[in-house]
């Protein structure tokens, strides 16, 4: 029995320390050497003071400024450390309770904006902390946004245009805006 229990109890504790520690901190440091900005959360800095992240959603709700696709994360939203979404199916009465609150709560923002709706405006995305919404959600918002700075529309529409990224790689995706940093920019104009 001891000829058997020792090489397991050395390979465990071999194992824990190579996979536990050894492999963790290669990884760490190899990625702090050769994508420091990655490796240390992709932060946007204004002024000095991290604003955000481009990796993590941001909840916006003037009227002013683009609105993030929702949160289902808890115990608040855009919380990175409970990442994940609702877990309801597409029948659950929560659900659909919750659309079309989201629903109402656009076109009370803009009750002149008869557009559909962009799905990504009332439902969360799979990790609830999608920090990108779709053109025709960020089109959508234009009126509202420029109607709220007092702005031009077509000023807020090629706004839009010059923060619309395409698909990763040529083919991967589809086109998406990043919400902070169009708040950003919106906010840079005054």
């Amino acid at each position: 029995m001891r000829a058997q229990v020792f090489p397991a109890v050395v390979m465990t504790l071999a194992l824990t320390v190579v996979t536990g520690l050894c492999y963790p901190l290669a990884v760490t440091g190899l990625a702090q050497v050769l994508f420091p900005r990655q490796a240390n959360g992709s932060l946007i800095v204004d002024h000095g003071a991290v604003v955000g992240s481009e990796l993590i959603g941001q909840p916006f709700s003037d009227p002013k400024h683009f609105w993030s696709r929702p949160s289902a994360t808890s115990p608040h939203a855009y919380n990175a450390a409970s990442s994940g979404g609702s877990n309801l199916g597409p029948t659950n009465q929560a659900l659909i309770d919750q659309v079309r609150q989201n629903v109402a709560a656009l076109r009370r923002a803009d009750p002149g904006n008869t557009a559909p709706v962009p799905v990504d405006l009332v439902t969360s995305s799979a990790s609830g902390l999608d920090p990108d919404i779709s053109v025709a959600a960020a089109l959508y918002q234009v009126s509202r946004v420029a109607r709220g700075r007092g702005l031009p529309v077509e000023t807020v529409r090629r706004l839009v245009a010059r923060h619309t990224a395409g698909r990763q790689f040529g083919i991967l995706g589809e086109p998406r805006v990043n919400v902070l940093e169009l708040n950003r920019a919106l906010d840079s104009l005054r």
